[in-house]
């Protein structure tokens, strides 16, 4: 297991140390600020060399109603992570094809990159239905899981967000303010700043001809605009 890093250290992993990497999926529909900057904070505080923004094929509790297409996802992922030489877009659920289930992109992750301490990053809300996820159970086998949260949470409720089923292969650890499976992987819950942004309220702007300036970075807009993503009648 990748100990975390201590409150003073916010450097990417050590050498000698395997590198921490970051696994951070969604439909990315349009990608926008609170996902760039929730990617950001998690990887100062836990020290991670890397995040991988993954888009999905066809994601599994989703509607694909309203949902632009992969190549639309992709190109605005890669310009709006363009400058920051830590985080790295994946095609790999793309090419994959079907629909996206994390348990498999872990899987495949963990296959091409056996010496790396993987982190998985999910939302509070998402996390709190991971039990409905497919063989969610073997995530916890697998990689540390990071859940951000606004805040303020109470430590004490961070092992009631946890799957019944689960929660005895879990100790809460105070040193390292975090749960540990039973296999040495954590689960950390990070405070983010809250930035209440959605993509379904950018699509909504958009539909009724609203700004959507400062909810995407400039050029996402620019993208937007130019393929006419998310109007009404325009697919």
């Amino acid at each position: 297991m990748s100990r975390l890093p201590s409150p003073r250290r916010r450097t990417a992993s050590a050498p000698g140390l395997p590198p921490r990497i970051g696994i951070f999926g969604g439909t990315f529909n349009p990608i926008h600020l609170a996902h760039l900057r929730s990617a950001e904070e998690v990887c100062e505080a836990l020290g991670l060399r890397q995040v991988l923004f993954i888009p999905s094929a066809m994601p599994p509790h989703k509607g694909s109603s309203g949902l632009a297409p992969a190549a639309h996802r992709v190109a605005m992922v890669r310009a709006a992570i363009a400058r920051n030489p830590r985080f790295r877009l994946s095609t790999m659920e793309i090419e994959r094809h079907g629909r996206s289930y994390s348990i498999d992109t872990v899987r495949a992750l963990r296959a091409r990159l056996p010496a790396a301490a993987l982190y998985f990053i999910v939302g509070l809300d998402a996390f709190r239905d991971i039990a409905t996820w497919k063989d969610y159970a073997a995530l916890f086998e697998l990689t540390n899981i990071v859940v951000t949260s606004r805040p303020p949470h109470a430590a004490g409720s961070w092992r009631t967000a946890l799957p019944v089923a689960v929660r005895q292969q879990f100790c809460y650890r105070r040193r390292l303010r975090a749960l540990e499976h039973r296999t040495g992987h954590l689960v950390v819950f990070q405070p983010i700043t809250a930035l209440d942004i959605s993509a379904s309220v950018i699509r909504q702007h958009l539909q009724h001809r609203r700004s959507i300036r400062y909810l995407v970075p400039p050029v996402v807009e620019r993208y937007i605009v130019r393929h006419r993503l998310y109007e009404r009648g325009v697919h």
